[in-house]
Order: C-alpha cells, then structure tokens, then sequence
C-alpha cells in the first residue's frame, strides 16, 4: 500500500525539486504590493506559477486514478491547460476593462499569441525534447499511429481555422471588414467546439480501446481524495492569484525590458505557464513511455487549438471585446507549419533524436523571428 500523503506535504520540496520554486510566490508578492516593481513582479510570477501548475496537475492526476480511464483522461487533458487558460481569460478581461483602445489591443495580442505560443511549445518544443531524450535512451521509440491520425487531422483542421479569417483580413481589410471577421471567427469557434465534443466522444467513449496507454490506470493514489481536491482547490486559487498580478504587469514589463509582444506571448507565456506539463513528457519518454509523452504534447496542442482558443473567443464574445480568429500572418503560417512537420515526422508512429533534433531547430528559429518582431 502506498504510503498516503497530505496536501501539505505535495508543496515540500523534499516532494519535488520544483517545489523550491515556490520561493517566487513570496518575492512576487513582495515586488507587486510593497516594492511596486512591475517588471520584477512579472518575471517573478512567472517562475511561481511554474511549480503551482505541477501542484495542479499532481492533484488532477490523483483525482483521475480514483476515475474511470475515460474521465481521468478528460481530466488530465484539461487541467494540463488550466494554467494557461487563467492567464488567458484574466488577459481577456483586462481588455474588457481597458478604455483605451490601444492598451486593450494590446492585451487582445497576448491572448492571440500566447494561443499561438501554446501550439508552438507543445509541437516543437516538448516534442522535440522528448524525442531527443528519449532518443538517447533508446535507438528507436514507437507511439499510436491513431493519436497521430486523430490530433493531427484535428490540428490541421484548426488551421483552416486560422488560415480563413487571416486570408478574409488580408483581402477584405479595412473597417468594413471588422464586423464580418467577428462573425466569422464566432461560428469558426462554434464549430470547432462542436468537432472538440465529437472528438471526446471517439476518444473517450466509442473508441476508447485505441487510445488506452498500457499501465497508467494501474497506479496506486498516493493522496486521499479529500487532500487531492483541496490541493486542487489551493494550487488553482494560487495560481490564479500570480496569472492576476502577471496579466497587471505584463504591459510594464514589456516596456522596461523592450520585449515585443509577440516574444511575450508566443515563447514566455507558454513556457513557464506550461513547464511542469513540458517536464513530464520528457521525462516519462526517457522510460519509452511514448504514448503518454505524445499523448500529452500533441494532445494538449489539439486541445488549444480545438477548445482553449474557441472558448477564449466565445468569452472575449459574451464580454464585447474584440478577440478573432486572425492571429496574424507570421502567428498562422508558424503554426500551419509546425502542424506539416508534427504531421510529417510523426507519420510512422516512430521516433529518434535526430527528429527531435529536426523540431528543436524549427522552434529556435521561430523563436527568433517573434523576437526580432517590431
């Protein structure tokens, strides 16, 4: 039996070595209510949420062994984006507060690109960091070619989704133009959310068998549910709490360090907001667990394109701001292109170094085209 560990406990550091971030949830408090340095408290809070995202997503993981393998996986899948999706809505509705126009559209932006950045990190980044570590560790490595077929078809779906609206923009432009590229980015987004819940269906009800990964429902909780929950429930509220001083901040911070904000939004954002989730797929490929480390870096890829960023749109809808679907020129054709090589390396349900290799360049290179962006 395995031993039971509190709620409390899950933040020692004897726990995780990550925990020892959590240093940056007292220093971003002291830089954001007492020192009232914004650029601090913004790089500050990004470091905190890092290890509060793995807290989230420890308590969701023992909340979903004491599921069915269906919802567990629903649930995994879900709040592996929570962090993010924080960040995102509370961006969203600093926009709705914002009377300025070009404040608000800066804040429109960052939703758009750290959107954009998600996709961008989990396919190229994680991937490709996967691939390299499990490549070191293993000659070759074999993964479902059906999660390959499924997400990617999804991917390349939203794409459609994003390619549409930014080709409608380019051609129709203009302020006339305005009105019906909301329209058209609000059906997109009903639509997709539409295909997301089929998608659910297949994979987590009519076609279960296919995507079941090989002793994942066989672990012992190490937590009680009662401690899951309210771990959950901390780590969610905390999180929170750092995503709200991160978004007030973000805009100063990007002007003290001359950041654009695409870099923000595309390569930070994402980064930290996801890095716990990063560090699990790399880590279990190093145990030829390739299942589960596609499963969560493409997986979670299609859930931002398919339902995160849909959602984000409906809400920015119901709250009047301005949130479309054209993400902009260099944003599509990244993401459009990082699909066709996800898509094309992956296409064997086979893996090596030499291919994360291939991912990682494709990533540094984007990375620096988002840097040097005006």
């Amino acid at each position: 039996m395995t031993e039971t560990v509190s709620w409390i406990q899950a933040f020692n550091p004897r726990e995780t070595k990550l925990n020892l971030l959590l240093i940056a949830v007292p220093i971003t408090v002291y830089f954001n209510y007492i020192e009232h340095d914004s650029s601090l408290a913004f790089f500050s809070s990004l470091v905190a949420i890092m290890p509060l995202a793995f807290l989230m997503g420890r308590a969701t993981e023992e909340i979903a062994l004491r599921t069915s393998e269906s919802l567990g996986g629903l649930l995994n899948a879900t709040f592996g984006n929570a962090a993010e999706m924080i960040i995102a809505l509370l961006l969203i509705y600093s926009a709705y507060q914002e009377a300025d126009p070009d404040v608000q559209m800066f804040y429109v932006h960052l939703v758009q690109a750290s959107l954009i950045g998600s996709i961008l990190g989990n396919l190229l980044l994680v991937m490709g960091l996967a691939f390299v570590w499990g490549g070191l560790h293993f000659d070759e490595q074999k993964f479902s070619e059906t999660q390959v077929s499924s997400n990617g078809s999804l991917l390349l779906l939203s794409m459609i989704v994003l390619i549409i609206p930014t080709v409608f923009h380019s051609t129709v432009g203009g302020e006339a133009g305005e009105e019906p590229l909301k329209h058209l980015s609000h059906i997109a987004a009903i639509i997709l959310l539409l295909i997301y819940g089929m998608f659910l269906f297949f994979q987590f009800r009519s076609h279960v068998h296919l995507f079941a990964t090989d002793g994942s429902h066989h672990e012992e909780p190490e937590m009680t549910q009662r401690d899951a929950v309210t771990l959950l429930v901390v780590s969610t509220i905390l999180v929170s709490w750092m995503a709200e001083i991160l978004v007030h901040s973000v805009e100063y911070a990007a002007d003290d360090m001359g950041l654009p904000h695409l870099f923000i939004g595309v390569i930070l954002l994402p980064l930290f907001g996801n890095a716990a989730e990063h560090f699990t797929a790399v880590s279990v490929a190093a145990k030829d667990k390739m299942d589960l480390s596609f499963a969560i870096s493409m997986g979670s890829s299609t859930q931002i394109a398919v339902f995160v960023a849909p959602m984000m749109v409906i809400f920015a809808w119901a709250l009047g701001v301005p949130l479309t679907f054209e993400f902009g020129m260099i944003e599509t054709v990244s993401a459009f292109l990082a699909v066709l090589i996800v898509n094309s390396i992956a296409s064997d349900g086979k893996s090596n170094w030499l291919e994360g290799s291939m991912l990682l360049a494709s990533y540094a290179v984007l990375g620096a085209a988002f840097l040097f962006h005006p």
